[in-house]
């Protein structure tokens, strides 16, 4: 995807998976891990800065993927919860590139993430200009999610579990948001892992 304004791509993949008792960002889905699957969706819309932020057990995931243009850094405080890693991720592309636009955020399992899904969501924002851009599915919104510059300072405020979502809370914080059907979908549990089984068909 190309286009004037600079973005850059940041998937944050540092979380422990308590729930799961094994990496998520590793569980398998049509052939591939679902980290691969995520970064590869990326990979074909042609960003230049792409930052992988892992954390808990990264020398097993990165022993096990591709990294595949996808520069690594590793949050070792990825137990204090997903804010360190949105500032770390942000840190890391506002290193790699002087005049960046716009930041977009993606997490490692969401198996039903497809390239159509980030054309739109960011072709919504660059022509709607909000803050940000945000997944719509049922109820809720969520990541993949894209900010542009005006949005980075409260990005970097956000604390412990605060996840990005938070923002839209915030006075004036003006927002869009693009339907991702399946974007609920997410590998918490075993019973996760199973029903994803079923679907791979």
């Amino acid at each position: 995807m190309s286009s004037e304004e600079n973005i850059a791509v940041v998937v944050l993949a540092a979380g422990g998976s308590t729930r799961l008792g094994r990496p998520k960002q590793l569980v398998e889905f049509k052939g591939k891990t679902l980290l691969e699957h995520t970064m590869q969706e990326v990979v074909g819309l042609g960003f230049q800065t792409k930052i992988l932020v892992l954390g808990s057990k990264n020398e097993e995931i990165q022993a096990k993927i591709d990294s595949n243009g996808f520069k690594v850094v590793i949050n070792t405080d990825w137990e204090e919860g997903m804010a360190s890693s949105i500032k770390l991720g942000l840190e890391a592309v506002i290193a790699e590139e002087d005049r960046l636009d716009h930041v977009l955020f993606l997490v490692s399992d969401q198996p039903f993430l497809e390239r159509a899904n980030l054309i739109k969501l960011v072709q919504a924002q660059l022509t709607k200009k909000p803050k940000a851009t945000y997944s719509k599915y049922g109820d809720n919104i969520g990541v993949p999610a894209i900010f542009n510059k005006d949005a980075f300072p409260l990005l970097m405020e956000l604390e412990g579990d605060e996840g990005a979502k938070k923002l839209i809370y915030a006075k004036e914080f003006d927002y869009g948001t693009e339907t991702f059907n399946k974007g609920g979908f997410d590998v918490d549990t075993e019973e996760d892992v199973r029903q994803l089984k079923k679907m791979e068909a």
